[in-house]
């Protein structure tokens, strides 16, 4: 679906991508929202989403080169935001049904990608 709209595009580490793909498929065979299951998406969601802060707040003032005192106050708002974005993931996680655990599932599928050749 995202393929079909103009969309915007974060790279991640191989090591999250491959934790992302071999975590959906180990949750997707078990099928059950319990507490194990909730306690591995929210640290994957969790680290999604500092790489996608690191890269689209820090990687702009990396490449301006920007000072040391530049990229620490980024750094403490991104950890206000993350911190924030902490609280409001695991109150939504802890609420999932198994059918919604599968379309967060289908979520991360859908947009992981492998690099182009």
């Amino acid at each position: 679906m995202l393929k079909q709209h103009s969309h915007i595009v974060a790279p991640i580490p191989e090591e999250l991508r491959t934790r992302a793909l071999y975590t959906v498929e180990e949750l997707r065979e078990r099928g059950k929202a319990d507490k194990e299951a909730v306690d591995k998406l929210y640290n994957l969601i969790i680290d999604m989403t500092d790489a996608g802060l690191d890269f689209f707040f820090l990687e702009p003032l990396r490449r301006l080169k920007a000072g040391s005192m530049m990229l620490g106050m980024a750094r403490v708002g991104i950890s206000s935001m993350l911190k924030g974005s902490k609280m409001i993931i695991h109150k939504v996680l802890k609420k999932l049904d198994d059918r919604s655990l599968a379309a967060i599932l289908d979520f991360i599928e859908e947009i992981i990608h492998e690099p182009e050749a």
